[in-house]
C-alpha cells in the first residue's frame, strides 16, 4: 500500500467513525454502533473502499489494548464493598447463565464444536461498563441504589470476563488446556493482584516527580503508553493475550485498588484525574479504529441471507443473551421495576463483546456466518437496552429506591 493511500484510508476511517458515532449518540444510541456501521459502510459489505489490511489490524490491536487499559483505569474495586452481596449475585449469575446458555445451545442445538461453543458462551458473558455508566448517567440514576448494584456487578463482570478471555485464548491457541501455560496465565494474574497496588503507587509517584522537573511536554502520555505496551508484552510472554496486559496496566493505575486481603493503597486523586485527562485523547484516537476494523471484517455480501441458520442462530443467541442477564437480577430482593432495570443495564455487550467476537474470528474459531451473527447479537444487545431502560424509568417513575425520598 502506498503511504499517501494509507493516509487517505486512515483519514476516511477516523472521520466516518466520528460522524456516524456522533449521529448515533444524538439518536440516543451508543457511539460504538455508529463506529461499527462506519466499518460496514466503508468495507466490502457496502462501498468496498477499505480492506482490513495488516497495517489497519495492527492499529486496531493497539486500539484494543488501549481500550482495555481505559476499562481497567475506570474500574473501582471499592464498589464491591459498597454494593455487597447483591452485586456479587448479579455478576455471578450474569456470567454463568449467559455462558452456559450460549455454549449449550451452540453445542447441542447447532451442533458446533466445543471450542466454538465456549467462545460463543464467552462472548455472551460480556457487559460494557462504559455503556452502562453512560445510560444510567443520562437517565440521572447514577447515584441510585440499583445503579450501585449494577456498577459493582459490572466491575466483577469485567475482571472475570478478561480472565475468561485469557483462558479461552489459551484453549484455542493450544487446542486444549495446557496445564503449564494455563498455570503461567493464572500466576500472572495472581502476581498482578498482589503486586499491582504497590506498583501503582510507585509508578504514579515516579511519573508525578518527573513531570514536575521535565523540560519537555507530554511526559505522562509517553510514560503511560510505554507502561501499557510493556504490560502487553509481558502478558504475551506468559501466554496471555496482549489485551490482558492493557487491562492490567489500567487497573494498576486506577485511583484505588485493593489487595486480596483488603488492604488499600490510595493514590493521589488529583494526579490520577490529570493522568486520565492526558491519556483520554490517545485512547479515543485509537479505539474507534478497532470498531471500524470490526465492521470492515464483515462481508455481508458473501453470506447467504436466505439461509435460515443465520436468522435462527442470531435470534436464539439474542434471546439467551438477554435472558441470562435478566435472570441474574431476579435472584436478588428488590421490587420488580428495579430488577428489570438492573437486568437491562447488564445486557449491553458493546466493545467487550466485540473483543471476544474479534478474537474468535482472528483465531479462526468463528467462520463468517457465526462471526456476523455474533456481531448482530452484540449490536442488538448494545442498541436496544438504552431505549427500553428510558421507557422503563418513565413508565415506573417513583417505583425505584430513593425516588420518594
Amino acid at each position: 500500500m502506498e503511504v499517501h493511500t494509507f493516509f487517505l484510508i486512515l483519514l476516511t476511517m477516523l472521520l466516518s467513525a466520528r460522524v456516524l458515532g456522533e449521529l448515533a449518540a444524538r439518536l440516543g444510541a451508543p457511539p460504538v454502533i455508529g463506529e461499527l456501521l462506519a466499518g460496514v459502510l466503508l468495507g466490502p459489505s457496502l462501498l468496498g473502499w477499505v480492506e482490513p489490511t495488516p497495517v489497519i489490524r495492527l492499529l486496531a490491536e493497539i486500539g484494543i489494548i488501549l481500550l482495555l487499559f481505559e476499562v481497567g483505569l475506570e474500574t473501582d474495586i471499592l464498589r464491591l464493598i459498597r454494593t455487597g452481596v447483591k452485586s456479587v449475585i448479579v455478576a455471578a449469575a450474569g456470567i454463568i447463565l449467559p455462558f452456559a446458555f450460549g455454549a449449550l445451545a451452540a453445542l447441542h442445538v447447532f451442533d458446533l464444536n466445543l471450542i466454538t461453543s465456549l467462545f460463543i458462551g464467552g462472548t455472551l458473558t460480556a457487559t460494557s461498563i462504559g455503556i452502562t455508566v453512560r445510560v444510567l448517567t443520562d437517565l440521572k440514576r447514577s447515584q441510585g441504589r440499583e445503579s450501585n448494584i449494577v456498577l459493582g456487578a459490572a466491575v466483577i463482570d469485567d475482571v472475570v470476563g478478561i480472565v475468561l478471555l485469557a483462558f479461552l485464548y489459551e484453549f484455542s491457541s493450544g487446542g486444549g488446556i495446557n496445564l503449564v501455560n494455563t498455570g503461567k496465565v493464572l500466576l500472572f494474574i495472581l502476581l498482578f493482584l498482589i503486586l499491582a497496588p504497590l506498583a501503582a503507587r510507585l509508578m504514579a509517584e515516579i511519573i508525578k516527580r518527573f513531570e514536575r522537573v521535565s523540560q519537555i511536554p507530554g511526559l505522562i502520555p509517553t510514560t503511560v503508553v510505554s507502561l501499557v505496551l510493556f504490560f502487553a508484552w509481558l502478558a504475551h510472554a506468559v501466554g496471555a493475550p496482549e489485551l490482558l496486559g492493557g487491562f492490567a496496566a489500567g487497573l494498576a493505575l486506577s485511583q484505588r485498588f485493593f489487595f486480596p486481603m483488603g488492604v488499600a493503597i490510595h493514590t493521589d486523586a488529583k494526579f490520577a484525574h490529570h493522568m486520565e485527562g492526558q491519556m483520554r485523547p490517545i485512547v479515543h484516537l485509537f479505539t474507534p479504529i478497532f470498531f471500524v476494523m470490526v465492521g470492515l471484517s464483515l462481508n455481508f455480501q458473501v453470506i447467504d441471507w436466505s439461509s435460515s441458520f443465520i436468522w435462527i442462530f442470531s435470534g436464539i443467541m439474542f434471546v439467551l443473551a438477554v435472558a441470562g442477564k435478566l435472570l441474574g437480577a431476579f435472584l436478588i430482593r428488590e421490587n420488580m421495576p428495579t430488577r428489570f432495570a438492573i437486568g437491562l443495564a447488564m445486557v449491553p455487550r458493546g466493545e467487550v463483546g466485540l473483543i471476544f467476537a474479534e478474537l474468535g474470528r482472528s483465531s479462526g474459531i468463528f467462520d463468517g456466518e457465526i462471526y456476523a451473527a455474533m456481531v448482530v447479537v452484540i449490536a442488538l444487545t448494545t442498541l436496544l437496552p438504552p431505549f427500553v431502560m428510558k421507557w422503563l424509568y418513565r413508565r415506573h417513575a417513583g417505583s425505584f429506591p430513593g425516588d420518594n425520598g
